[in-house]
């Protein structure tokens, strides 16, 4: 079953606003490119650089938590490590975070953002090389398939915009949830391949509408009522890397016609 990549995103602040891209560099065995790069711990988290263990999403400044954090509008520089982020009537602020200063002026800035959102004290973490701040450990890339998105919406009556999901590859083309059955199985993107690892569970940061950060459709008790499970997208691994752009083909298995 063949389909193409409709579009390309990275989250290089974990929580914070994704970041559309025309195309990626996908290393086998690799994380996505400069995603969920840091994260922002709020209160201890027990995170150690020097003792690396998965980490759960509670710990930090996620929708899941702090529904408010989608009205933090953020951009990454990547090439000099300048991150810049608004915040309603707030004043910007443009930081790097490759220097512990600008760490602390984010978390400054944050925390008089968020306000009583928060636990606190806020603390932004530079993932260490090899790691990255995933909700699952071995959770390197994400992928939704957008027909299922779509089969969801027509099934609850409501329109569900697909960045609720927080995917790094969007996907159209495919029949709606033949992802769910492909886990140990192959996706080819362009020329990079990868193994799929698990459907994805979802959890209540899809109910926050990323423009308004209303909780406004219980996304995960629809997808439980609707279909028995909690999933949608797939995590895969990449086997061997490549180039992907924008309108690349998608194709559930390695070999065989495109149908």
């Amino acid at each position: 079953m063949s389909g193409h990549v409709q579009s390309i995103w990275r989250h290089p602040i974990k929580g914070f606003t994704p970041e559309r891209l025309d195309q990626v560099v996908l290393e086998a065995g690799a994380y996505f490119p400069f995603d969920r790069l840091y994260a922002v711990e709020d209160g201890p988290s027990g995170f150690d650089p020097g003792d690396l263990k998965h980490i759960p999403k509670q710990k930090f400044t996620v929708l899941a938590k702090i529904p408010a954090v989608a009205k933090v509008r953020t951009r990454f520089n990547d090439d000099t490590g300048l991150f810049e982020a608004s915040f309603e009537d707030r004043p910007p602020i443009q930081v790097d975070l490759n220097a512990p200063a600008g760490r602390a002026a984010l978390e400054a800035w944050l925390t008089d953002a968020l306000g009583e959102d928060i636990n606190g004290p806020l603390q932004v973490l530079p993932a260490p090389d090899h790691y990255r701040f995933m909700d699952h450990p071995k959770g390197c890339v994400s992928i939704v398939n957008l027909a299922s998105v779509r089969d969801l919406e027509a099934r609850i009556g409501r329109p569900i915009d697909p960045r609720r999901f927080r995917a790094n590859l969007y996907v159209e083309g495919w029949p709606a949830w033949a992802e769910n059955d492909q886990v140990g199985g192959a996706i080819t993107l362009g020329d990079v391949r990868t193994e799929v690892f698990k459907p994805i569970v979802r959890c209540v940061a899809t109910h926050v509408d990323p423009d308004t950060a209303q909780v406004d459709i219980d996304v995960v008790k629809s997808l439980f009522d609707t279909y028995g499970h909690m999933f949608c997208g797939v995590y895969v691994n990449v086997t061997a890397g490549g180039r992907l752009a924008v309108g690349d083909d998608a194709r559930l298995g390695l070999d065989g016609p495109s149908v």
